[in-house]
């Protein structure tokens, strides 16, 4: 039995168990950092100055990804202890235009704003953007004088069986109700003065000085 026993003995063999963790050379700094060159350095992190001070821009397509880190930057701002939070939000618009809907959602966060927002136009503002500029606070509202400005109707595609196109109408002229409805409460036109020069049947350019007296803008900004 003691033979037998020691010859399994000799046969066993320990098993070397690989590492789960590969050692790796640690690889230490250098003794001296080679100074940045003082063209190359920021006080702070690239964009932290304009958050700090309120600056946001627009200047995509408005839709729910683009419109919504506005909405919640305007929305943390106005949360902020008052010593911290800006005294003005600054907006910059640069856009073709986009979904009604979430234009709105982001005007609807902008009117209920302790903070005052200033709306500043550049480029240029279409559809949606000029929505999004007349929403700024009165008497702050400003165009650079090369601002392209366009306004129109209310555009939308539709497509389906007879009464799935019924059914689109309504929700058609809610639309086209809700824009006519800001046009006037933002310009200081009526009705009849907003379809007939700014919502026609066809679209609307204009440059900025056009822009202010529609009651779009209300200041034109001579960059040079």
């Amino acid at each position: 039995m003691l033979s037998i026993l020691s010859k399994n003995k000799k046969k066993t063999k320990e098993v070397e168990q690989p590492d789960i963790i590969p050692q790796w050379p640690l690889v230490y700094p250098p003794a001296e950092i080679p100074p940045v060159p003082a063209d190359l350095t920021f006080e702070k992190v690239p964009g932290t100055l304009l958050k700090e001070n309120g600056i946001l821009f627009m200047d995509k397509e408005f839709n729910q990804e683009n419109c919504m880190p506005l909405v919640k930057m305007i929305m943390e701002y106005n949360m902020m202890p008052a010593e911290k939070a800006p005294d003005i939000i600054h907006l910059y618009i640069n856009s073709p235009g986009g979904l009604v809907a979430s234009a709105f959602h982001l005007i609807d966060v902008i009117k209920t704003s302790r903070i005052p927002v200033y709306t500043y136009g550049m480029g240029m503002i279409a559809s949606c953007g000029v929505l999004l500029m007349m929403s700024g606070t009165k008497g702050h509202r400003y165009l650079t004088q090369n601002t392209a400005v366009m306004s129109h109707q209310y555009a939308s595609g539709a497509g389906g069986k007879e009464h799935e196109l019924y059914a689109s109408l309504k929700s058609f002229e809610l639309t086209s109700e809700r824009m006519v409805e800001h046009y006037v409460k933002n310009t200081g036109k009526n009705e009849t003065y907003v379809r007939k020069h700014l919502l026609p049947e066809s679209d609307v350019w204009m440059d900025a000085a056009d822009a202010v007296k529609h009651g779009i803008a209300d200041i034109v900004v001579q960059t040079y």
